[in-house]
């Protein structure tokens, strides 16, 4: 069983800034990709920011130059760090592991509870 707990979101204003974090844990053999997703009201789940596990990273257009994501191996963490937060940023935001389990060598995708992102203008 592996889970992830996010942490971090919040009610910020425009300009302001915001950290999240996901960690995972349980039986773990290896992880790959991390990434962020978020889903405004109203909206489809959309992707933010991933990182391989090579440390290669890709965003969304809509976060270039203002998000920066980034991993802790040691930690089995993730992060993401929003700058220059929008109103336009208000969402759910999901982080989302894909992993090797440690028991039984299986190919997970799992997904964090969501944290809540508001951003007042």
């Amino acid at each position: 069983q592996v889970q992830l707990v996010e942490s971090g979101g919040g009610l910020v204003q425009a300009g302001g800034s915001l950290r999240l974090s996901c960690a995972a844990s349980g039986s773990i053999f290896s992880i790959n990709a991390m990434g962020w997703y978020r889903q405004a009201p109203g909206k489809q789940r959309e992707l933010v920011a991933v990182i391989t596990s090579g440390g290669s990273t890709n965003y969304a257009d809509s976060g270039k130059g203002r998000f920066t994501i980034s991993r802790a191996n040691a930690k089995n963490t993730v992060y993401l760090q929003m700058n220059s937060l929008k109103p336009e940023d208000t969402a759910v935001y999901y982080c989302k592991v894909e992993l090797y389990s440690g028991d039984d060598y299986k190919y997970l995708e799992v997904w964090g509870q969501g944290t809540l992102v508001t951003v007042s203008s």
